[in-house]
């Protein structure tokens, strides 16, 4: 079972870990929640120090670089893949999964990447004004959660074994129920005295999860590792965004 977090851990991190790989790489899915509340951590305690430096602006950069370089951007870059794919594939299939396989980023993922970190800065620098680090970290924690919950629920897009093929062959319910119960359990403690404002951030993963399932169902037919990696960053900002709304006090 740990050999399923050893593979968690190399997959959705920087960090190299001592140890094997899981033999079937679906088993790493009940770990993702908990890297991801390892990754919120680590991004809610920057985010803690530059608040307590006086300095709100850096601190809400921190959070966002500190994203890309605890995960090798390899999520962003899924974003930027899909976006390319999705909106310069002219709808058909085939094109789109080329698309999304040529490492050049075109017009469409430049344009969401840059979306995506402004609007990530902006948001995160709003939360902080409010002390709201654990919401940093629960949408961290969500984003990772949405890719178990993806790749639970629809086939792999393509026809030859890729990246997250492993990973997605063999995923069913089972990953799905156990990873989203983890993950409320991890999460529900910070948000005991703010059961609303649990209740609206798991509910707008649920959207995004939703959202992107029903979009690339049609596209592709299924999911890809870009795919995945693009429902963690869109939850992450989903999530910090409803938050930062205040339509529920986060205080």
């Amino acid at each position: 079972m740990l050999r399923g977090l050893v593979t968690a851990i190399r997959t959705l991190t920087v960090f190299s870990v001592p140890g094997r790989d899981a033999e079937k790489f679906s088993s790493s899915l009940y770990w993702f929640p908990v890297v991801g509340a390892f990754l919120g951590t680590l991004l809610a305690a920057t985010a803690w120090i530059g608040v307590r430096l006086g300095w709100n602006e850096l601190a809400a950069v921190g959070v966002v670089v500190g994203g890309l370089l605890l995960t090798r951007g390899m999520h962003a870059d899924g974003l930027a893949d899909m976006a390319d794919g999705f909106w310069g594939g002219r709808g058909e299939r085939e094109r789109i999964l080329s698309i999304m396989k040529d490492p050049a980023v075109g017009s469409f993922g430049a344009l969401a990447l840059v979306s995506l970190l402004m609007l990530k800065w902006v948001v995160v620098l709003r939360l902080l004004e409010d002390g709201a680090f654990a919401v940093i970290a629960a949408g961290v924690l969500l984003g990772r959660l949405s890719q178990v919950v993806l790749a639970s629920s629809l086939p792999y897009a393509r026809q030859n074994q890729g990246t997250a093929s492993g990973f997605v062959d063999g995923a069913g319910l089972r990953h799905a129920f156990s990873a989203s119960a983890l993950s409320l359990i991890l999460l529900f403690p910070f948000f005991a005295d703010h059961p609303l404002l649990f209740v609206l951030l798991t509910t707008s993963s649920i959207v995004v999860v939703l959202g992107t399932g029903l979009l690339s169902r049609r596209k592709i037919g299924g999911v890809t590792g870009d795919v995945l990696g693009a429902v963690s960053e869109v939850t992450e900002l989903f999530v910090w965004l409803v938050a930062g709304l205040k339509v529920i006090p986060l205080s």
